[in-house]
């Protein structure tokens, strides 16, 4: 028998749900209203929120504060050469101070040489479009924003070579945007540790 798009369809639809479906509808919607009255909280007290400054800035401006920062502290060789890896500029700021790092289609400048156990304050910033901040292989995600300079306090806890893998696709040449921060152990005390840094 065929019906056309004008009547009904067959079945029980119409029909009131049953106690074990209203039962599981309730605690569905229960646990909605858990999830939404937890999100203030999680929004002040979650610890995904960026522990950082937030300041808006010229991508040119911050181009700028990088290229100072490789020029103040960037690694020379023994001629008084800067010293590359893979082209980029290898820089090795003193514990405490404030350390930039740029994304641009494709890479990241610079590479970063830090102590253990000694804080820095960690900006990001893109040149030209959005880029994701991967610090692989810890879970540490981060969104990088042309036209924002994002202050990040960090203090590396474990010495080794770390990538940072770009996790926003940023065109062609996406897979091969990858940077590098080595921590080195000098000897420092870790913070809050007896006759350590505070």
């Amino acid at each position: 028998m065929h019906h056309t798009g004008f009547e009904s369809a067959q079945g029980v639809w119409w029909k009131p749900a049953h106690k074990s479906e209203k039962i599981w509808v309730a605690i569905a919607f229960a646990w909605c209203m858990v999830l939404f009255a937890m999100m203030p909280l999680w929004h002040l007290r979650g610890g995904q929120n960026p522990s950082g400054i937030r300041a808006r800035v010229e991508p040119v401006a911050f181009q700028d504060r990088v290229n100072e920062f490789v020029a103040e502290y960037g690694v020379t060789d023994a001629n008084g050469s800067q010293v590359l890896e893979n082209g980029i500029p290898v820089v090795q700021p003193p514990p405490g101070s404030d350390v930039y790092m740029m994304g641009r289609m494709w890479a990241w400048t610079p590479v970063l040489f830090l102590e253990k156990n000694a804080q820095y304050t960690l900006h990001l910033s893109s040149f030209d479009v959005n880029h994701g901040f991967n610090l692989y292989p810890f879970n540490v995600n981060f969104q990088v924003v042309p036209g924002y300079d994002y202050g990040l306090r960090v203090t590396p806890t474990q010495e080794g070579e770390f990538r940072i893998v770009c996790n926003e696709f940023c065109g062609i040449g996406h897979h091969l945007m990858i940077g590098r921060i080595f921590v080195e152990d000098t000897g420092l005390p870790a913070p809050g540790s007896e006759g350590g840094a505070q």
